[in-house]
């Protein structure tokens, strides 16, 4: 999943608390000028709702990452071009106890699945950078 959390009293918004959640998880410190932009908001399984918030980290390999244990199991990274490859993608269908039925994007990657809601916010960010390519 990406980086994230609840607003803190001290955060003055969405931004505010994704940048601090960053730092905080990853160790990673990005400015407020290399925020892109918010997309809409989506609502968690626990009846929450989240605002993905994008923001350029510039190279990977410029970037030391600090992950906090108590947080972060594991990271890795996926190229804009692997996500992109028809291989790499799937979809997974649910039904509820009720009967109602939905379908999600999931993204593969060797043993890493990338599904629910960090799939559904990966999904809206390549329709917006790569629109008719995803």
């Amino acid at each position: 999943s990406f980086p994230g959390g609840r607003r803190d009293p001290a955060d003055g918004d969405a931004v505010a608390t994704a940048l601090r959640e960053t730092r905080e998880e990853l160790g990673v410190a990005v400015a407020a000028t290399s925020v892109w932009g918010q997309l809409r908001t989506l609502p968690d399984r626990h009846g929450m709702t989240v605002a993905p918030v994008v923001a350029n980290l510039g190279p990977l390999e410029a970037l030391t990452l600090n992950p906090n244990p108590d947080e972060v199991e594991e990271v890795f990274t996926l190229p804009l071009a692997h996500l992109l490859r028809e291989e790499n993608q799937g979809y997974t269908h649910f039904r509820t106890a009720s009967g109602y039925g939905y379908t999600l994007p999931v993204f593969l990657n060797g043993p890493h699945k990338v599904w629910g809601l960090t799939a559904i916010v990966t999904e809206l960010t390549l329709e917006l950078l790569v629109p008719g390519h995803y």
